[in-house]
């Protein structure tokens, strides 16, 4: 059926366009890219849902708190002989209840720089030059090693330049007290060189190599730092060809401050 809807559509065209029409190999890969467009634009969506998941969760946990909080009053009134211990619970509520608004108020700002890095991103997204995500927890810019470098390469191609100097452009602009980790990752193909005994030192090489180019187009030294993880954090299956070309990439990590992470207080001993 769709064979026969991609003739007839391509036939259209080329009743309109005439010496202009388009082949069917061309007309296929303007899909596929559309196909890939919509993909990823579905993918963006769903990672701001996840976020909006945990905000409302938060406020469902808010709402028993509150509640907690007005049924320890409404059964403190009268009642003066347990004054004492209906305070200590209180105070233990509402301590509670600041920890969440708190929480909130992270995951609010969280999934809004989540959806102004997209934004401000949105013509690489577009073009599958980069894809902006969350793992296990952290909000990661994620370059496909494909337009960066080649096989067994650490020289930056030009295309890979041109993308970490768009990139740079959009974090440079971020508050001065955000850092950032650039992760260089490898898929299970073993490397042993001369210059690179294994996939440790390739990937932490590409890594420094995208360090310098953010720092050459605006970034502060002091805000970012690099790593290589080998073939050791891998996001798909090493066992297809599709999950190796996945797992040949650069991650630039968006590291929580200090003030969006859980109190630790109470956790060390006196």
């Amino acid at each position: 059926m769709r064979n026969t809807i991609k003739l007839a559509v391509l036939a259209l065209t080329c009743s309109v366009l005439g010496s202009a029409c388009v082949s069917s190999g061309t007309y296929d890969g303007k899909v596929a890219e559309l196909d890939k467009a919509l993909k990823e634009d579905a993918a963006l969506k769903q990672e701001n849902a996840k976020l909006r998941t945990q905000i409302e969760d938060l406020d469902k946990q808010i709402a028993i708190q509150k509640d907690a909080i007005d049924q320890f009053k409404a059964y403190g009134k009268g009642k003066a002989v347990e004054a004492g211990q209906l305070q200590a619970g209180m105070e233990t509520l509402q301590k509670r209840l600041d920890e969440l608004e708190k929480a909130k108020k992270a995951a609010e700002a969280r999934a809004a720089m989540f959806r102004s890095l997209v934004e401000k991103l949105r013509s690489m997204v577009d073009a599958g030059q980069i894809k902006v995500t969350v793992r296990n927890g952290r909000m990661l810019l994620v370059l496909p090693n494909d337009i960066l470098f080649d096989s067994g390469k650490t020289e930056l191609k030009p295309e890979g330049k041109d993308a970490i100097a768009k990139v740079a452009k959009v974090l440079a602009t971020m508050p001065v007290d955000r850092h950032f980790l650039v992760a260089g990752h490898t898929d299970n193909l073993p490397i042993k060189t001369k210059k690179f005994r294994s996939n440790w030192e390739l990937s932490t090489q590409r890594a420094v190599e995208v360090v310098t180019l953010l720092i050459d187009n605006g970034m502060k030294p002091n805000q970012i730092g690099a790593a290589g993880y080998a073939e050791f954090d891998p996001a798909a299956d090493n066992a297809t060809a599709e999950g190796q070309k996945q797992n040949r990439r650069i991650e630039i990590v968006v590291e929580p401050n200090l003030s969006e992470l859980p109190s630790l207080e109470g956790l060390v001993g006196k």
